[in-house]
């Protein structure tokens, strides 16, 4: 049965919501075929990047929790203070998950109006953004009716482990 969106709290995620947020990441088509398919041998990986961004002034990671305590959908937010637009801080929003037996109750649509209320007032950002794979058509929908505009077209580099691990060594542009 799904919660109704008023009933839905929201906090910040903690080190014990762990499972629950990798059944989250798994039970996505797009995320699973990434390799979040909920591995226990995984859970080592996603704690210590839970940590990371529990650690980390500039993010959080969020979760809507129904009257029942279960967690029923998932975000992550990072502060990105600029030099662009007059010093314009952006708030990037990342890995919207609602859980699938959850979604059309509303509970995304007031999860991001509450991510773009608190974008102004409490985080300074005057501009919320977010990217969403391709293929995802139904978010891009719910993102369009939510007022979000389509603006930018976006790339990413996949860097081999070997790449990253070499970072003691002095780099000149």
């Amino acid at each position: 049965m799904a919660a109704a969106a008023g009933d839905v709290a929201v906090r910040r995620a903690r080190s014990d919501d762990l499972r629950a947020l990798i059944r989250l990441l798994a039970d996505d088509p797009i995320s699973a075929g990434r390799g979040d398919v909920a591995n226990e041998e995984d859970e080592p990986a996603y704690a210590a990047a839970l940590d990371r961004i529990i650690g980390d002034p500039s993010n959080e990671l969020i979760v809507a929790v129904d009257p029942a305590g279960a967690i029923v959908a998932t975000l992550q937010l990072t502060v990105i203070p600029g030099m662009s637009r007059r010093g314009t801080t952006r708030l990037l929003v990342e890995a919207v998950r609602v859980a699938r037996d959850q979604r059309s109750a509303g509970i995304g649509g007031a999860l991001m109006r509450w991510v773009v209320e608190r974008a102004a007032i409490e985080l300074g950002a005057s501009l919320v953004q977010l990217t969403s794979d391709a293929a995802r058509a139904d978010a891009h929908r719910f993102y369009r009716r939510l007022g979000f505009v389509d603006s930018h077209v976006g790339f990413k580099f996949q860097v081999a482990a070997s790449d990253a691990s070499d970072r003691s060594a002095p780099h000149t542009l």
